[in-house]
């Protein structure tokens, strides 16, 4: 029985009573790719956008700000080739002066966008994130 059974294959959730190792076995159970991203140590919109890029090995420079990080996870990854799904977990989403809740929002409609953008390809795109 699927982890995932009672989630919708494009989405941003909260991770609630999911657990990071169950969902990244999950990942490989179903083919997906699992994106982890630990973000506490960023301070800024920037940094924040740079821990992402780093953690889930995007080309330098790539997803620095929000836009390229949409840019990234949308069209760049779709045109490298047939994607079977993706698992991404955003742990830990930082709550400082220069990131705080209007910072934390537009990152995770960058990623509902990205949903969106991959259901529209009829490709799972699961986003769970947690806050500091």
């Amino acid at each position: 029985m699927s982890l995932l059974m009672t989630v919708p294959p494009n989405l941003v959730q909260s991770i609630r009573a999911f657990r990071v190792l169950e969902l990244q076995d999950e990942a490989v159970r179903l083919g997906q790719h699992f994106l982890y991203a630990h973000c506490l140590a960023g301070q800024t919109k920037q940094q924040v956008c740079g821990i992402i890029a780093e953690s889930f090995q995007f080309p330098k420079g790539v997803g620095k700000n929000f836009d390229g990080l949409r840019e990234t996870l949308t069209d760049t990854m779709h045109k490298a080739g047939p994607q079977t799904g993706f698992l991404v977990v955003l742990e830990q989403l930082p709550n400082t002066q220069k990131f705080d809740k209007e910072a934390r929002e537009t990152l995770l409609d960058v990623f509902r966008d990205a949903a969106d953008y991959w259901a529209e390809k009829k490709v799972p795109f699961r986003v769970f994130y947690s806050f500091e």
